[in-house]
């Protein structure tokens, strides 16, 4: 059983499919590329988001400039609140932190991280918080879930990580950590990924009473306000 959770941010926690696409849509356009489905595909779960975008523009652009435009078009979505908890999202992570440590790691830029745990009322829920500017390799190279792990004080392979996409699977199983797979808009996860998770879930609504049985009851001594622990499963 799991002693820590660590969780994807978009489309694991927030709806931001239609969000990043077009605010990397609108930028390209800018620049002189005609944006077509296939990008909007290549965005998911892409760690290397902003240098894929980056690449349709010419050389005069940089994944910095890239970030920068589109995490400001971003916090312009969150404040006219177009950035919503999937459903059941905000229920899953308070599960998660009854048993144990919670943590998230993300490729979004931290700006943007932080605006949405703070609309979510997670920001103090969170004992690690690793973004796309924190690791030198991002999903799905392992590099942010172990930082993540070092980060909330638990060993890789006692940490469970909720994910969406074969990208971010893929990083926290070779981290080491089992997974919670909840692909979005039930798509088929492509063979060699479809055996990586030890659990499946449509939604995280289907996903919260699965979780109880994949995690340890976090000890007495540990449980806020000095309740009892509630036996997993």
């Amino acid at each position: 059983m799991f002693r820590a959770t660590i969780f994807d941010l978009d489309d694991t926690l927030v709806d931001t499919q239609g969000g990043w696409a077009r605010v990397c849509a609108d930028f390209a356009a800018r620049h002189g590329h005609r944006w077509s489905a296939e990008d909007t595909a290549a965005l998911h779960g892409n760690g290397s988001w902003a240098t894929y975008v980056a690449g349709l523009c010419g050389s005069a652009v940089t994944s910095t400039d890239v970030v920068t435009s589109c995490t400001a078009a971003m916090l312009d979505e969150c404040a006219q609140g177009h950035v919503r908890a999937l459903p059941g999202a905000v229920e899953l992570v308070h599960e998660a932190e009854r048993h144990g440590p919670v943590g998230v790691a993300t490729a979004s830029p931290r700006r943007f991280v932080k605006a949405v745990l703070e609309d979510l009322g997670l920001a103090g829920l969170l004992r690690a918080v690793v973004c796309g500017e924190d690791v030198a390799q991002v999903k799905p190279a392992p590099d942010p879930y172990l930082r993540a792990a070092a980060e909330v004080g638990v060993p890789p392979c006692c940490c469970l990580a909720v994910e969406d996409s074969p990208s971010g699977i893929r990083s926290a199983a070779t981290a080491g950590m089992g997974v919670l797979a909840v692909p979005r808009d039930s798509m088929t996860l492509p063979d060699d990924v479809s055996r990586l998770p030890v659990a499946l879930a449509r939604s995280a609504v289907d996903a919260l009473p699965l979780l109880p049985g994949l995690l340890a009851p976090r000890p007495r001594s540990l449980v806020r306000g000095g309740a009892p622990a509630r036996t997993a499963g």
